[in-house]
């Protein structure tokens, strides 16, 4: 039988649990769906523990071929907030929108940045199998200056869709702004310690224009934008012709691509293999770019010892 005093302490802590701030127990966190493994890295960087983040396209995966799957539907439609590329990278994404019937707010992180142009030699503009990149190089994450605006863009569509986690979300964004600072001062004096006349290297496909136009480091490539496409024998022909006219150093692989294109250039030049960048997704978690700050520093180290400037 419940005497006065157990009914007094059960009032009570009635009143405290009422009172309590909503989500004081368990925080309900926000369903969020990032594109491709870069923007996710992003999203939970500025996200912390406040968002639940699916990524589609995972970490070596290829988005410009990318197909999504019954599954990535059902995270679609139960995402809050949607967060893509834009500038066409994702030609897929507008069709899984649509099938999968997302009502989340689509968020495009590229939002405000100045897109450069590409252009394939020969063509007057780019389209391959139905996926138009168009004339706008979508690879903007690979300038730091970019990646800034990303955050940015992050930080203002996480506190549009959850106004409680704003202050979280500004100071997240804030401490990872001065970790991107860090990150872009060590490519420069990486670069610098680079001699001019050896910046310049292969890769696979164009995924590093923004790069080269921020940092100064040419990058020369058989396929175009996309993966989506092989490489002609006439662009491979003059990609060989140039190496050897230019004596380019080095060829790179790169994480999303098949290898014996770059292999076949190597052998035909004699130019050095350069070893793995990163362009169009991150490693797994035990790789050497789990995060997009580990992809930039791997892929300027890497840059930095294939060109002949590091250390002997």
């Amino acid at each position: 039988m419940l005497n006065r005093r157990h009914l007094i302490a059960g009032f009570a802590f009635g009143l405290a649990v009422s009172a309590a701030p909503l989500g004081a127990f368990a925080q309900e966190k926000l369903p969020v769906v990032a594109s491709f493994s870069v923007l996710g890295d992003f999203v939970r960087e500025v996200g912390g523990d406040r968002v639940s983040v699916t990524t589609l396209v995972g970490p070596n995966g290829d988005a410009h071929v990318y197909s999504p799957t019954p599954a990535d539907a059902k995270s679609m439609a139960a995402a809050r907030l949607i967060v893509v590329n834009g500038l066409k990278f994702e030609g897929w994404m507008t069709r899984l929108i649509k099938s999968s019937g997302a009502k989340g707010t689509v968020a495009t992180t590229t939002a405000g940045i100045k897109p450069i142009e590409f252009k394939e030699p020969g063509e007057a503009d780019h389209a391959h199998a139905g996926h138009d990149h168009g004339r706008d190089d979508p690879h903007a994450w690979q300038s730091v200056a970019n990646a800034k605006v990303y955050i940015a863009n992050i930080r203002d569509a996480l506190s549009a869709a959850d106004p409680a986690g704003k202050l979280a979300y500004d100071a997240n964004a804030t401490a990872y702004l001065a970790q991107l600072d860090q990150v872009e001062g060590e490519i420069r004096a990486a670069v610098a310690r680079i001699p001019a006349d050896r910046r310049k290297a292969i890769t696979s496909h164009d995924a590093f224009g923004y790069f080269v136009k921020a940092y100064g480091i040419e990058f020369i490539a058989p396929q175009g934008v996309s993966t989506e496409a092989e490489a002609s024998a006439k662009d491979v022909a003059r990609i060989i012709r140039q190496v050897k006219a230019q004596k380019i150093p080095a060829v790179f692989l790169e994480n999303i691509t098949n290898p014996r294109l770059i292999e076949q250039i190597a052998r035909e030049t004699g130019a050095k293999i350069g070893g793995q960048l990163f362009s169009d997704a991150l490693s797994d978690a035990k790789g050497p770019a789990g995060t997009y700050i580990a992809m930039m520093r791997h892929n300027i180290t890497q840059i930095e010892k294939a060109l002949g400037a590091g250390p002997a």
